[in-house]
């Protein structure tokens, strides 16, 4: 009977375990103090700025998913090191992890690599956490700070215009509130619209290109 109970709970543990890289950054004195991004095969997106909190979850897009797996493979899965070993400053302590489907996990910590593919990774994450904190500070805004909605779109539309912007139909929800309310300003809900039609415009032209 205890064989039968362990065969069931270790089946059901391959069949919850999926594939995944994550990304942490540890920096003390830096906003955030620390930060945590999780990407899974299927795109689930989840990003958080404390160990103990629960997790801002999004979806991304198959294709920047793949990409970041790929890099993942290019860089062994994070089995080696990357550390570049020079007397470089402090920029935090960040750690690549890789988790296969069947639980088994890689990692490797490092300040700062001279790898091309380390580097670009690197950015990538960064500007994947880059667009959860804007996702909060609108999301902030809106319910306890009117006037700062402004800023705080301007944040993501800055994302937005450099190609930085890792989940753009995250933000619809918060834009549609945006432009249904007249609590907020004319011009605010002006640039609120704006952006959502430009967000919606991809999925719009694929739709159409499928007629």
């Amino acid at each position: 009977m205890k064989i039968l109970l362990l065969s069931m709970v270790f089946g059901c543990f391959l069949a919850s375990a999926t594939e995944k890289v994550q990304f942490t950054k540890s920096f003390p004195g830096s906003i955030p103090a620390f930060c945590s991004v999780e990407v899974e095969k299927s795109g689930a997106l989840r990003y958080k700025e404390s160990a103990a909190e629960e997790p801002l979850q999004a979806q991304m897009q198959e294709a920047d998913v793949a990409a970041l797996f790929a890099m993942a493979e290019k860089l062994e899965y994070f089995k080696t090191p990357l550390e570049s070993g020079l007397k470089v400053a402090n920029t935090g302590k960040k750690t690549f992890r890789y988790e296969s489907d069947s639980g088994a996990a890689t990692e490797v910590v490092f300040n700062y690599s001279l790898n091309e593919t380390a580097k670009q990774l690197l950015e990538r994450f960064e500007q994947i956490a880059a667009t959860e904190r804007s996702y909060i500070d609108l999301d902030r805004a809106i319910h306890f700070d009117k006037l700062g909605v402004n800023d705080a779109l301007a944040q993501v539309e800055s994302l937005w215009l450099r190609k930085e912007l890792a989940t753009p139909e995250q933000f619809l929800p918060l834009l549609t509130r945006i432009v249904s309310h007249e609590t907020f300003m004319h011009l605010v809900r002006e640039r609120a619209a704006r952006l959502k039609d430009e967000f919606l415009a991809p999925a719009r032209a694929s739709a159409a290109g499928q007629k």
